[in-house]
C-alpha cells in the first residue's frame, strides 16, 4: 500500500483497485487511504465498490446486459465499454456519463495464452485505430489492459511506447487513460522511480489523467491458506491430505498448472500436499519439512489472496475456508465463517 502512495504522489498517476483479484472488502476502508477507488469486470462488481470501497468507481465488462445497464451507470463514476457496438448500443442510456473504450494495442506480457488478451482473435477492446478515431468525441477515456505479472520495467516502457507511436493522436484527444493492471511494481526490486517518471512523462505529453488498475501487485503476499493435515499415505510418494482442494480453494493454481507456496520449503522430508476432493489431480504441490508429516499438523499456503476468494467454489461440497483479517496490531479478527446453510443456498 505505501508503495502504491508513493507512486501516485511521484507519478500523479491513481490506482484503483481491480476487484477481479480480490475483493475481500472487510479490508476496504484500510485499502482506500492508499488508494483512489476500484474498479470492475460485473455489474456485481461495481455495486461491491460503490457500497464498500471509497472513491472513485470504474465499471468495465466484456459485455453488458439489457438489463443490467442502468444499474451499472448508477453505480459507477466512469463506464468502460470494451466495443464500439456497446457503445453504441447504450449511446442513449450512457449519455451524460463519463465514458470510456477498452483498446487492444496487439501486444502483451502474459506467458499462457488462457490469459493473454492480445491472443489471435482476441475479443477484449478494440484495436483499429481508425474505427476508435470514428468514435472518440463520444468517451473522454480510454483504458489499455495488456499486462500481466510484468515485473519488467522495459517491456512495460517498449509496449507504452509501441501504444503511444500506434494510438498517439487518439490519446492526445482524450481526458483519461487507463493503463489497466499486471504492473508488478510492488515487487521487490522493481524500479518505481523509473515508473514513476514514465508514467508522469506520458500523462504530461499526452495531457490526460492516467490510471492503474493493480489488482496481484495490491495484495501479494498478503495473505495465507491455513490448512490442516487429515491422513498421510505412502505410494512411492509420501502423501499428506488435507482439509481443503486446489479445485475450491485454489482455482487458479490449477488452471495454469502452477504449484502452492510453502515457505521455508527446506528440510529432510519430501511430500506432496494433496486436497479432499475426489479429483485425482488435486494437489497443491511438493514441499519439504523438518520433520514427517501427521495428522493435525498445520500448513501454510503462502501467497494465498489473488485470485482465491473471489474464485472459490463448493466443487465436492468441500467446506470453505473462513476468512480472517489480521490488524496492524497483531490480533485476528473472524470476519467470516461458511456453514451447510451458504452450500445449501448457493444451490437449488
Amino acid at each position: 500500500m505505501e508503495k502504491i502512495a508513493w507512486l501516485r504522489e511521484a507519478s500523479g498517476a491513481k490506482s484503483l483497485l481491480a476487484l477481479k483479484c480480490f475483493a475481500t472488502w472487510s479490508v476496504f476502508d484500510f485499502m482506500s487511504e492508499y488508494m483512489d477507488g476500484s474498479t470492475s469486470s460485473s455489474l456485481y462488481e461495481v455495486r461491491l465498490g460503490r457500497e464498500k470501497f471509497p472513491g472513485e468507481t470504474h465499471a468495465y465488462s466484456v459485455a453488458y446486459a439489457d438489463h443490467e445497464i442502468d444499474e451499472v451507470l448508477a453505480n459507477s463514476d466512469k463506464i468502460i465499454f470494451n466495443s464500439i457496438g456497446q457503445l453504441e448500443k447504450f449511446e442513449g442510456p450512457s449519455r451524460g456519463h463519463v465514458r470510456g473504450l477498452r483498446v487492444n494495442p496487439g501486444v502483451s506480457t502474459s506467458d499462457f495464452d488462457l490469459a493473454d488478451p492480445a491472443r489471435p482473435f482476441s475479443r477484449l477492446g478494440e484495436g483499429d485505430p481508425e474505427k476508435i478515431a470514428r468514435v472518440a468525441d463520444r468517451i473522454s477515456g480510454l483504458m489499455f489492459h495488456n499486462n500481466c505479472e510484468n515485473d519488467d520495467f522495459a517491456r512495460f516502457d517498449e509496449m507504452l511506447t509501441l501504444i503511444e507511436d500506434r494510438f498517439g493522436p487518439i490519446i492526445r484527444g482524450m481526458d483519461w487513460i487507463s493503463l489497466g493492471g499486471g504492473i508488478h511494481f510492488t515487487g521487490e526490486g522493481y524500479p518505481l522511480d523509473r515508473l514513476a517518471e514514465r508514467l508522469r512523462r506520458f500523462a504530461e505529453d499526452n495531457g490526460v489523467q492516467v490510471y492503474l488498475e493493480p489488482g496481484e501487485a495490491a495484495i501479494t503476499g498478503a495473505a495465507t491458506l491455513e490448512v490442516s493435515v487429515l491422513d498421510t499415505l505412502y505410494n512411492g510418494k509420501n502423501l499428506a491430505i488435507v482439509d481443503s482442494s486446489i479445485e475450491a480453494h485454489m482455482l487458479d493454481l490449477l488452471i495454469y498448472r502452477e504449484s502452492a507456496k510453502v515457505s521455508p520449503d527446506t528440510g529432510d522430508h519430501e511430500w506432496m500436499i494433496c486436497g479432499k476432493s475426489c479429483l485425482a489431480g488435486d494437489i497443491f504441490g511438493e514441499f519439504r519439512f523438518d520433520a514427517p508429516l501427521k495428522a493435525g499438523d498445520r500448513i501454510s499456503f503462502q501467497d494465498a489472496a489473488g485470485y482465491t476468494m473471489v474464485k472459490k467454489n463448493w466443487f465436492n461440497g468441500v467446506k470453505m475456508p473462513a476468512i480472517a483479517i489480521r490488524e496492524l496490531d497483531g490480533t485476528i479478527r473472524l470476519v467470516r465463517d461458511f456453514d451447510y446453510a451458504d452450500f445449501s443456498a448457493a444451490l437449488s
